[in-house]
């Protein structure tokens, strides 16, 4: 699979990643611990290199990170393995944060713990803290790096302002926002930061929470447990838009001979060399599809075709009310 670079500080990737989230968290139930160590370990085999946790996926407990680790473990001196800090999971309910110092400290050796491995490749604050200077984070990071525990740093959802200040202070080799064919606010405001200061993409729910695979269902037909239950483009009149504009996009997906998620996912690599998704599945077969998009091409026709069926992304917030990531 192709590669590509993260920031000029070294980081390189394969094309496509591979977001774990999914196996422990806002996906309902599905599978068990020996499938999906088995699907992290067809990822590799099949040319995936960047393998994506986070503290929280396992609420304080580790369970995440400790299933990438174990998949990984024999090998992993061949693949990136990058985790989160940031949330306050003694206060995950209401969404609290905790970026400061001690706690960046602490959930890194925690994280280095649960992955079995004796350094984390990158490191991302989860969420911005507005209690806590970014500065400050940035300064911890870049003291964990310097000490060989960490080795690039990141950001996730972090807006222009923040990014620069962090910038200044340790450089951010990758930041990870939410960004799909449904999802497109980052485009405005953020790439030509990233562009400026030379920072890499790494975009997550690249197929808008299982939306664009094009199999859906409205938001009562799923477990209360699952995100999408509650996620306002599955609710009313928003669904049926977004339902319609994936049904215009499967068509064009049926010309080319490939899936509706192959399409998205190959627009989302026509967008910039420096921006790596990172979809996320339980299923082999959905898999194996996710990363035989980075040998789709498609035609300046085809992305005009794609723009006209969805101009602005979907219809709908991307979070519900009150939950919704706020940049500076």
């Amino acid at each position: 699979m192709e590669h590509r670079k993260l920031g000029e500080q070294g980081l390189e990737v394969a094309a496509i990643g591979y977001g774990a989230m999914g196996m422990t968290m806002a996906y309902g139930q599905g599978g068990d611990e020996a499938s999906h160590i088995a699907t992290l370990r067809k990822a590799h085999e099949l040319g995936v290199s960047m393998f994506d946790t986070a503290e929280i996926y396992g609420f304080g407990t580790g369970a995440n990170e400790r299933l990438v680790g174990e998949a990984v473990h024999r090998f992993r001196d061949e693949v990136v393995l990058a985790t989160k800090f940031g949330f306050d999971v003694e206060r995950w309910a209401e969404r609290g944060l905790n970026s400061r110092p001690d706690n960046i400290r602490k959930v890194t050796e925690n994280s280095l713990r649960y992955l079995d491995t004796e350094f984390i490749d990158v490191l991302y604050q989860h969420r911005v803290d507005p209690d806590v200077p970014i500065e400050e984070v940035a300064g911890t990071v870049g003291e964990l790096i310097e000490q060989g525990k960490v080795r690039f740093f990141g950001l996730s959802e972090a807006g222009p302002e923040t990014i620069r200040r962090a910038h200044a202070t340790y450089p951010v080799s990758v930041l990870q926002t939410e960004y799909s064919i449904f999802e497109r606010s980052v485009e405005e405001a953020i790439l030509p930061v990233l562009e400026e200061l030379g920072i890499g993409f790494v975009a997550y729910s690249p197929l808008g929470r299982g939306f664009l695979t094009g199999d859906f269902k409205p938001a009562a037909e799923y477990p209360e447990d699952d995100m999408r239950s509650y996620d306002p483009r599955w609710q009313g009149e928003d669904y049926e838009r977004n339902a319609a504009a994936v049904g215009a996009l499967k068509e064009l997906a049926g010309e080319k001979g490939i899936t509706v998620g192959q399409l998205a996912l190959a627009w989302l690599l026509a967008q910039k060399d420096y921006i790596v998704p990172i979809p996320g599945t339980r299923r082999v077969e959905r898999l194996e599809e996710n990363v035989g998009a980075a040998d789709v091409e498609l035609t300046a026709e085809d992305l005009k075709r794609i723009q006209a069926i969805l101009p602005e992304g979907a219809y709908g917030d991307r979070y519900k009310a009150g939950t919704m990531p706020e940049w500076d």
